[in-house]
């Protein structure tokens, strides 16, 4: 196994531990992703000779962001060295290890931090310390050089070349605005309800900005813009009440009555387009061409968008986890213990059971699937899921590694047993 050590990063002082996007992101298909976690076994081909490209070094309890060729380091606070947050920035190049481009101290952060990168400008939102839940503030850097650039309160979302920031401030009050990347200067504003917005996210970062009052009362809002392109009161005569809200495709979804029924409405003119009588529906999510709704207890159904009938239902599968060429990779819920499924999405037929893996995260949509499990000489297996053929394909077993793998289109990385981070070369 061929070893590239960068060296340890300088004590530089500023603040404290990372974590993932803000709530509000509202993505439970990929925050599902993550949580099952606790996967059985596949097996299929025997591991290659492990293939390590660089360990990066990091304190513990840092986090890792990829974009692009980058690798994002985020250390966290260390009170007992009286050393701050401190974010180190790498490239990762077609071939060897990844280069450090600079190094910069954070301004000090609670638990929860957020990175991305539009352009030439990398963005930090982190919840500031002591700050109440769901309080976020942003920091700009030059992507070039890691200065310092602009702060704002608020949660940063790519759309577009802009940024989108989310503000909640301590009485509640709510605002989404859109700021130029690289100056902070406000674009423009609106206020929000109490539970936020409802984005829409395209390959771009947002696309779609919808908002719900109590009362009825539907926004949906350009986020490039800002502009209105479509408003409706969707229950003009009732009393103003609070509904779980989803936007999936080109659907606003509403659950009403404690989960029992989901109303689709077209986002483009705000018609409702049908209602399906369901029970203890949790929420939905995009899945290819259909739409799956998830039981509060566990079990899913499979709806066709355009008319809200259920093609087919399965009570002990929990989430559909990737769709390709119509086949659904599923996390089924079986007395054994948790496991992947893929089935056919027509008919909710499985087609093959791949055991049980962890999923790592993925960056963006085109980035491979990803699966990791412990051997049972200790060693982590790493597989390419391949939804479309059925199959698990394993090509590594990496030593001396704990797991939280995430992966981009041409490097995986998983936090190390000894500290800091491995940075495998995908094949």
């Amino acid at each position: 196994m061929t070893v590239i050590d960068l060296g340890e990063l300088r004590r530089d002082p500023a603040p404290e531990p990372p974590p993932r996007p803000p709530r509000a992101v509202g993505r439970p298909y990929r925050v599902l992703a993550v949580l099952l976690a606790v996967l059985w076994v596949v097996a299929g081909g025997a591991p290659r000779p492990e293939r390590v490209v660089a360990i990066v070094p990091a304190r513990l309890g840092a986090d890792v962001f990829l974009a692009a060729d980058r690798l994002y380091v985020v250390d966290p606070l260390d009170p007992q060295q009286g050393t701050g947050r401190l974010l180190v920035a790498y490239r990762i190049p077609a071939q060897g290890p990844p280069a450090v481009l600079w190094r910069t101290s954070l301004p000090a952060g609670g638990g929860d931090v957020w990175l991305l990168q539009q352009g030439g400008t990398v963005l930090v939102s982190g919840r500031p310390v002591g700050g109440p839940e769901g309080v976020f503030r942003t920091t700009a850097l030059d992507a070039g050089t890691g200065r310092s650039g602009w702060q704002q309160p608020g949660a940063s979302y790519p759309a577009g070349d802009g940024v989108l920031l989310q503000n909640l401030d301590v009485s509640g009050a709510g605002s989404l605005r859109r700021v130029d990347a690289a100056s902070g200067r406000t674009l423009w504003s609106v206020p929000t309800p109490l539970d936020g917005p409802n984005l829409r996210f395209g390959p771009d970062g947002v696309d779609r900005i919808v908002l719900v009052a109590p009362s009825g009362e539907v926004e949906v809002r350009d986020p490039a813009s800002g502009s209105l392109l479509a408003a409706r009161n969707i229950r003009p005569g009732q009393l103003p009440s609070w509904q779980r809200n989803q936007i999936v495709g080109d659907l606003l979804l509403v659950i009403g009555d404690n989960g029992g029924t989901v109303t689709g409405y077209g986002l483009d003119r705000l018609d409702q387009r049908w209602t399906a009588r369901l029970a203890q529906v949790g929420y939905l999510t995009d899945c290819g061409d259909l739409l799956c709704a998830y039981r509060q207890t566990g079990g899913m159904w499979v709806l066709d968008p355009a008319t809200g009938a259920v093609r087919w239902s399965n009570p002990r599968w929990q989430a559909v986890l990737w769709a390709e060429q119509g086949r659904f990779l599923v996390g089924s819920d079986d007395p054994g213990g948790p496991r992947f499924v893929v089935a056919d999405a027509a008919t909710g037929q499985p087609v093959a059971d791949l055991g049980s893996w962890e999923l790592a995260s993925w960056h963006e949509p085109g980035d491979p699937l990803i699966g990791v499990r412990r051997g049972g000489d200790g060693r982590l297996l790493v597989a390419e899921l391949d939804v479309a053929a059925a199959r698990a394909r394993v090509f590594d077993a990496l030593p001396d590694v704990l797991g939280d793998c995430r992966n981009g289109r041409r490097v995986l990385v998983c936090r190390r047993s000894a500290g800091g981070f491995g940075v495998w070369r995908l094949p």
